[in-house]
């Protein structure tokens, strides 16, 4: 029975990113044979780093959040040096720049949040009993009920249309990529619950270390680079060079367009593009941390990455991340650098652009009734997984991975 089962097919992920790094850790601890196809030449999926010249480019701005169950799980975040970002906000308003920063973490800094200051006696009220109801009531008092969008959730939670459209909308424009507030209000009380309780930061060596690190407690063997897939076959999967790999089970934990072609009848939601311009500069255009927003939305975000972790550029260089949502047509660049000249109070025209990344689909447009999880089967011995079957984070990612290494265990056909 032992020498059988030894020789048998074993599970085929196919897409190297969180998810299927997830479900490859958890089978293989399980004790089953299992072969990880990646397509690129390394793991993470949008998950990377770039390294050119000296600097650090993760493939769109992304922030680390220390707080997802998920994360406190499977990382050792000692290792990734984590740098954080300043626990608050700049948001540039039609009547000026407005700082707004967690009291909690930094009172000496309170002030800012005066009535008056930053906002009304009203908004400050609304906003700081939003944030405790997030960050003290259990989850599922935050996910149960009907679903509605994250516009009509701060509409009910008694903040004012300005608030709104001038500090919130601009921030969240960054977290959801769409400018609306359509997603799902489920979502953005976990989003805001996470940031209340967790710490954004940059690991020292870029987001791609996440990865790499769980990528490393990998067997030997298992991970196999460079292998695209063509197909999913009924005996296993179709690579692209013409052979085929048997496998009594198969889990494509790809992004949501190559599942849905990889695996026919699979419904997927649309995705959200943005693009992030990386511009180098002998002096920062300020000297902190901290994320500045938009409200004209001319611009998602910008930030100083330098000022956060000095390893993402050579020595007394500073190198400045600005994301803005959807492509990068001929003439953007020029309007954002214009923009970011505004925003800093800096002259930009020197500034030199290092690269500008455009990511397709780097979130599930998750719109309300939105499903913060969803089995991972979706034929016999056939299983998909990732960010856009559950929700668009770090902790989705890994969740939905965990889900689908869960289901195959559970599948009397594949013990």
């Amino acid at each position: 029975m032992a020498s059988h089962h030894q020789s048998a097919p074993g599970t085929i992920i196919v897409g190297a990113g969180l998810a299927g790094l997830a479900c490859a850790l958890d089978l293989t601890r399980a004790g089953q044979r299992v072969t990880l196809l990646e397509a690129s030449d390394a793991v993470g999926g949008r998950m990377r780093t770039d390294r050119r010249e000296g600097f650090r480019l993760d493939r769109g701005f992304q922030v680390f959040n220390t707080f997802y169950p998920q994360v406190k799980r499977r990382l050792d975040l000692r290792e990734l040096r984590l740098r954080p970002f300043t626990p608050g906000l700049l948001a540039h308003t039609p009547t000026g720049p407005v700082r707004l920063t967690d009291p909690t973490r930094r009172p000496r800094e309170a002030g800012n949040l005066l009535p008056g200051r930053a906002l009304g006696a009203g908004d400050l009220a609304a906003l700081a009993a939003l944030t405790a109801r997030d960050t003290l009531l259990p989850v599922r008092a935050l996910t149960r009920g009907q679903d509605r969008t994250t516009a009509r959730a701060l509409a009910r939670s008694g903040l004012s249309q300005d608030t709104v459209d001038n500090l919130l909308r601009p921030f969240l424009s960054g977290v959801f990529l769409e400018t609306g507030l359509e997603t799902s209000a489920r979502f953005f009380h976990l989003v805001l619950r996470s940031m209340a309780r967790g710490t954004l930061c940059l690991p020292s060596d870029g987001i791609g270390s996440v990865p790499a690190q769980l990528a490393g407690g990998l067997p030997t063997g298992v991970l196999r680079l460079e292998t695209p897939v063509e197909a999913v076959t009924g005996d296993g999967v179709l690579l692209a060079d013409g052979r085929e790999e048997p496998a009594a089970a198969v889990v494509v934990a790809t992004d949501a367009r190559t599942a849905a072609r990889l695996l026919p009848g699979l419904a997927v939601p649309d995705g959200r593009t943005v693009t992030t311009y990386y511009h180098a500069t002998d002096t920062p255009p300020l000297h902190e941390p901290t994320l500045v927003t938009d409200s004209t939305l001319a611009v998602l975000n910008t930030c100083v990455l330098t000022e956060a972790a000095r390893t993402y550029a050579p020595p007394g260089t500073a190198l400045v991340s600005t994301s803005v949502l959807g492509g990068d047509p001929p003439g953007a660049e020029a309007a954002v650098r214009r923009r970011l000249a505004e925003l800093y109070g800096a002259d930009t025209a020197s500034w030199t652009l290092i690269a500008a990344y455009t990511i397709p689909d780097a979130l599930p447009a998750m719109r309300p009734p939105w499903p913060l999880s969803r089995t991972t089967r979706h034929a016999p011995g056939r299983y998909v997984c990732g960010d856009h079957r559950a929700t668009g984070s770090v902790q989705g990612a890994l969740a939905s991975g965990t889900r689908a290494a869960r289901e195959v265990l559970a599948d009397p056909a594949h013990r």
